[in-house]
């Protein structure tokens, strides 16, 4: 697991209990999700929304967005190019 991750997971498990969404919203550990090449990633079931690049510092936006509200942090939403980019580094185009 990516360096931080563990706190990230940490911060959603406390705002999962702070807003009574125990047993509503998870927060799951994953194994890799194969775009490490990004940072630190999420997803968000199951409207498959991608975020990357995440630090601990974005869980609250994304929580208030994301679990309570249904919206989107665009600035960490993975697009296509973000997955082009990712490719790109794969590929050592960058």
């Amino acid at each position: 697991m990516e360096k931080g991750s563990m706190d990230i997971r940490n911060r959603f498990v406390q705002l999962i209990n702070q807003h009574g969404l125990k047993g509503k919203v998870r927060a799951n550990k994953s194994g890799c999700l194969d775009v490490c090449e990004m940072g630190i990633n999420l997803v968000i079931y199951p409207d498959n929304l991608w975020y990357t690049g995440v630090t601990e510092a974005d869980v609250d936006e994304i929580f208030e967005k994301s679990v309570l509200n249904d919206d989107i942090v665009d600035r960490l939403a993975a697009t296509e190019e973000t997955w082009a980019t990712c490719q790109k580094i794969r590929n050592n185009e960058l």
